[in-house]
């Protein structure tokens, strides 16, 4: 069974930077590992995702330009946060699912989460 255990997070003014990191307790070449993001009154969003599969690393719009998600090594995935914004307040998810293609889009196709790590930005 696959957990992920994510670490990092935490406080930081407008234009701080935080790193999260999700170590998998499985590594295989068809893992894909994403990063989602959720706010109180919202639905989860998919912020970032990287393939094991070659498949392109992605962002969403908002965020590009200031997060790097990458691979740190065989088995973590990381997600560098700069010039962070109030709006980047949220509750971040490790998210992982295995298969072929890119990466899902959709929350409901990743069986694998992790516990959530809160990232807070004041102004």
């Amino acid at each position: 069974q696959l957990q992920l255990v994510e670490s990092g997070g935490g406080s930081v003014q407008a234009g701080g930077s935080l790193r999260l990191s999700c170590v998998s307790t499985l590594v295989a070449s068809t893992i894909c590992m994403a990063w989602f993001r959720q706010v109180p009154g919202k639905e989860r969003e998919r912020v970032a995702s990287v393939s094991m599969r070659r498949g392109p690393t992605y962002y969403v719009d908002s965020v590009k330009g200031r997060f790097t998600c990458s691979q740190d090594n065989a088995n973590t995935v990381s997600l560098q946060m700069n010039s962070l914004k109030p709006e980047d307040t949220a509750i971040y998810y490790c998210a992982a699912q295995f298969g072929a293609g890119a990466c899902p889009t959709t929350t409901a196709a990743y069986p694998y989460w992790g516990q959530g790590t809160q990232v807070t930005v004041s102004s």
